[in-house]
């Protein structure tokens, strides 16, 4: 699939799922979701407002209340540590990225590897009934930066 069809494809979904959870679409709503599926890693508030395609819509108040929305309604992941900024990651359904977050700086990256809990999240649903698991994972530690 190309990838602008995947991004139409994600857009789609998310705009769908917030219009049944009861969220309004607006452009500033569809400029953020398109940032974050864009984004090859998460973005901080910060990050986001820094856009032009998006700073053009609203303002740094209006983003980081569509965030908190966005997050409410499942379409977006909060990472991080609580007292460092907060990252926001686009939740595909069917997809998900394991990281690895700094606690010394608070830089949040992807894990590059197959990740460990899948084969347990199976193992739980055959045993207990449960249906629609999902799990989120973030390790956390002191990057080669801050260590060196």
């Amino acid at each position: 699939m190309a990838e602008a069809e995947t991004t139409k494809e994600r857009l789609e979904w998310a705009i769908a799922v917030c219009r049944e959870r009861g969220l309004r679409r607006t452009r500033a709503m569809e400029e953020l979701l398109l940032a974050l599926i864009a984004a090859d890693r998460p973005r901080t508030l910060a990050e986001l407002c820094g856009l032009e395609s998006l700073s053009e819509q609203c303002d740094k108040a209006t983003v980081y209340r569509l965030l908190g929305r966005l997050q409410e309604k499942g379409v977006i992941r909060r990472l991080g540590l609580h007292e460092r900024a907060a990252y926001y990651a686009f939740a595909y359904p069917g997809e998900h990225f394991d990281y690895l977050v700094c606690t010394d700086c608070g830089k949040i990256e992807a894990l590059d590897l197959e990740c460990p809990v899948e084969t347990l999240e199976k193992e739980v649903m055959n045993r207990t009934g449960f249906s629609g698991l999902y799990h989120e994972l973030e390790f956390f530690g002191s990057c080669p930066q801050c260590v060196g």
